[in-house]
């Protein structure tokens, strides 16, 4: 036998698939229309509905990251204002998505820099180097780079750093900031080869980093030192806090301490991300000397029941997830069962949560927001998600995600450490181990 397909073969299954009826049928609907449509489950679909036994007070408005990847940053303010709404009796409030986003997009050139530095014993077409190179100004981010954001920099109400053009769509100022940071890595490379010292190479990048930040702030406006923050509450009761630094404002309006949070993911890859054990991810951060991005791994089980107290506890969840498998869009629905490919294609799909992230078919790509969860029985059956596309998709921004999808392609939680269990505690004090910087648990950033 060759490994080629012979002319013999080809014909018997084209003879095979003119034979049947059924293909025929699937044919003419898939080649004028979207699958998305054509394989939708209608029974499945039809039984949907947006009711939670359980859901957290202070739901506001959704937001929308229009053409960016800043869902993290989204994600996790969406969580912080939920708490600053029940603090001062708010219908309508949204946390500056921008001021942080200018001070990552620098700290991610800093931290770029710096492990390009680290790594110039390696020859550039290494696999390291070149990942580095691949994407050294992207959107994304993980929960630790979010916190080192606030740790360093505060946060300040919307109104006071309200999104350029260029955060509304990031494509052209990330594409800038990349040619510049490419183009600095080799520069960098270049001093290291003829032998300049640590001194003199801080010294070149210091001016690197001077042409960044001018790079940022003619797309995106000076962030605010200073401000003050006036609002009138759902009683019509006029506030105005004044001469507030974005520091001030974290620790005096946001009742919140992020040290209280641990990240938990579910990586089921039995012999590279063993359970009870802690991890991170090479070369993954924004903020040098910050937090390292630190997840503990814990069987299904443990990551649903912490994720469902937070929940009956009334605080929302900041969650990551593969969010382009087995979702339609425009209706907001997750769902393992909303498609029945092996319906209409007469062929079975079969691989598991392992397989899929082991062969590169998923991994983190989207941050949201748990805001309730229906349960029966004290089990979860589906979830209610606060999303960052605005309000004309789904129930006005509000999605619904099944418990099934919940368990193949969820990954990663952030829940407050009065919610989990006293091993998951401990195990999270354990130096972390590297994985490397192309794992799918460091995809989201």
């Amino acid at each position: 036998m060759t490994a080629s397909v012979s002319k013999q073969r080809i014909r018997a299954i084209m003879q095979e698939f003119d034979r049947s009826t059924r293909y025929k049928v699937a044919r003419n609907a898939a080649t004028r229309s979207e699958l998305k449509n054509i394989s939708m489950n209608w029974d499945r679909y039809a039984k949907m509905n947006h009711h939670f036994s359980h859901s957290v007070t202070n739901e506001l408005p959704v937001t929308n990251q229009k053409v960016s990847g800043r869902c993290w940053l989204f994600a996790a303010l969406n969580l912080l204002r939920v708490k600053i709404a029940r603090k001062y009796k708010l219908e309508k409030f949204e946390l500056s998505q921008s001021y942080l986003y200018f001070w990552d997009k620098f700290e991610k050139a800093n931290f770029f820099l710096e492990s390009i530095m680290a790594t110039s014993e390696q020859a550039y077409e290494s696999r390291i180097v070149m990942h580095l190179l691949a994407a050294p100004m992207q959107d994304g981010g993980q929960w630790h780079m979010f916190t080192n954001l606030v740790e360093k920099y505060g946060v300040v109400p919307q109104e006071v750093y309200p999104d350029s053009e260029a955060c509304k769509n990031s494509t052209e100022m990330c594409y800038t900031l990349t040619l510049k940071l490419r183009e600095n890595a080799n520069t960098l490379r270049k001093l290291i080869d003829e032998g300049k010292n640590k001194r003199a190479l801080q010294k070149v990048k210091e001016e690197m980093m001077e042409e960044i930040y001018r790079i940022l702030a003619i797309h995106m406006g000076t962030p605010p030192t200073s401000f003050d923050w006036e609002f009138q509450d759902k009683n019509k009761k006029f506030h105005a806090y004044r001469n507030l630094t974005p520091h001030i404002f974290f620790e005096k309006h946001v009742p919140c301490n992020l040290d209280d949070y641990i990240c938990l993911v579910h990586s089921p890859r039995k012999q590279l991300t063993p359970f009870n054990k802690t991890y991170t991810i090479q070369y993954l951060g924004n903020v040098v000397e910050g937090k390292p991005i630190k997840y503990v791994n814990v069987k299904m089980e443990t990551f649903k029941k912490a994720t469902v107290k937070s929940l009956l506890g009334n605080e929302p969840v900041w969650f990551g997830c593969d969010v382009g498998k087995r979702f339609h869009r425009e209706i907001g629905i997750m769902d393992l069962k909303l498609y029945d490919y092996d319906l209409l294609y007469d062929v079975q799909f079969k691989m598991n949560k392992e397989i899929r992230m082991r062969s590169g078919e998923s991994m983190m790509t989207h941050a949201m927001l748990f805001t309730g969860v229906n349960l029966i029985d004290e089990k979860p059956v589906k979830w209610k998600v606060e999303n960052s596309w605005g309000d004309q998709k789904g129930n006005k921004g509000y999605y619904i995600m099944t418990d099934d999808w919940f368990e193949e392609y969820m990954f990663e939680v952030a829940i407050e450490k009065k919610y989990l269990p006293k091993d998951v505690k401990e195990v999270e004090k354990l130096k972390p181990i590297a994985l490397d910087p192309w794992d799918p648990l460091g995809a989201l950033a």
